[in-house]
């Protein structure tokens, strides 16, 4: 367990766990990695490192893909939670945002945000506070909010989607690749919004994402995953700085700036695993 987060405040461990599809494809080989509370842990890695598997191996949407964790454990709040529902594990504050944006196109912005408080019992009044809280982080949906959302941009629906997460009054969001897709300046925007979420109203996120350089300016704490396994991990800033992070994942060296398609993949290997 990494020395900077403090047992006590852990909500959400991953210990060790495996995970395997169609019964012979071992897709996540022994990942472990905690979450603490109040906190933004980035998950990173390139396409087909197994971000997305992990998230979905916490949020168990694996089984609609055939997918099944075989080894390890996954606690919340120091009870495990691997055989819930999905459903039940959004009851007790666990949310997944999941890649691509997905919306329902044919019902309105407004409409998408009021189905994220579906599960919850709670009056009117507190769902409409909840929706105004959402259009103060998200004012562009405040003003999109009676347009059919599959007519909205990218961006809009990456902030419907997270808008609707928020919905359910979570504890912790699991964040799959908000940036995919997304203009620079959006991607910005979007990571602001997640760091005043953090900050303001005391949401716990584990965001996984190819665009390193933003996570980690935003993050607090980091893992590294290559082919189903943590490399590396550490303090966001302490990451930022290794040499090999920067080199293999920031696309820079000490020698300045290089192609992700110059690093050959077994030099890389080595230094891991060295």
């Amino acid at each position: 367990m990494p020395d900077a987060v403090k047992t006590d405040k852990i909500l959400l461990e991953v210990n060790n766990i495996e995970v395997i599809y169609n019964h012979v494809i071992l897709v996540l080989k022994g990942v472990s990695l905690n979450v603490p509370k109040g906190g933004i842990t980035a998950l990173l890695g390139g396409n087909g490192a197994g971000k997305t598997t992990t998230l979905k191996a916490i949020s168990n949407l694996l089984k609609s893909e055939r997918g099944e964790v075989t080894k390890g454990s996954i606690t919340y709040r120091g009870k495990g939670v691997q055989h819930l529902v999905p459903s039940d594990l959004v009851k007790k504050g666990v949310v997944q945002v999941m890649e691509g944006r997905h919306c329902f196109e044919h019902l309105t912005v407004e409409e998408n945000l009021l189905t994220g408080a579906y599960t919850r019992r709670a009056g009117r009044g507190d769902i409409d506070a909840d929706l105004e809280m959402v259009y103060t982080y998200f004012p562009r949906l405040k003003e999109r909010r009676k347009s059919q959302a599959g007519y909205t941009s990218g961006g809009e629906q990456q902030m419907v989607a997270i808008g609707r997460a928020l919905m359910s009054r979570p504890e912790t969001i699991l964040l799959d690749e908000p940036s995919m897709g997304l203009a620079p300046q959006l991607v910005e925007e979007i990571f602001n919004i997640v760091k005043d979420l953090n900050e303001k109203e005391g949401a716990t996120f584990l965001l996984a994402e190819q665009n390193t350089n933003a996570a980690l300016r935003f993050a607090n704490y980091g893992y590294i995953l290559e082919s189903g396994r943590v490399v590396m991990d550490g303090p966001a800033d302490e990451l930022r700085k290794n040499p090999d992070v920067k080199e293999f994942y920031l696309g820079m060296s000490e020698e300045g700036r290089k192609s992700f398609r110059e690093v050959r993949s077994y030099r890389r290997r080595k230094r891991w695993l060295s």
